[in-house]
């Protein structure tokens, strides 16, 4: 019988919080990017939420010393420390995320103060 190497019926630890990591990131840059859309169209109720949930995540940042709490978990499994080790996102937009995404932010904010102000 040929040696065949084990499945893992499982994802790696690492994996699981790169995923997770991933997929909450989706999340707030999907927030941040529909702040400026909903004021667009009208909707500054779903903006102002929007920006409401975005600003949660801001606070556990400036809690965290704007690292996110699942990269301290990511790096109990690995010694790797790139920009990158801790999320499904090239190294480059790890790198530069939060002046990307805090811009943005700022941004979409500014544009819908005005266009509430404006209706």
């Amino acid at each position: 019988m040929p040696d065949r190497a084990p499945t893992q019926a499982i994802p790696s630890a690492l994996v699981l919080v790169k995923v997770v990591h991933t997929i909450v990131w989706a999340f707030f840059a999907g927030c941040i990017l529909a702040i400026p859309v909903a004021s667009g169209l009208g909707r500054h109720d779903g903006a102002a939420w929007l920006s409401a949930v975005v600003a949660i995540e801001v606070a556990v940042l400036l809690l965290n010393r704007m690292r996110c709490p699942l990269t301290a978990v990511a790096a109990r499994y690995t010694g790797d420390r790139r920009d990158n080790f801790d999320i499904y996102l090239p190294e480059w937009l790890a790198r530069h995320n939060q002046a990307i995404f805090g811009t943005l932010y700022l941004a979409g904010m500014l544009f819908a103060l005005v266009r509430w102000a404006l209706s």
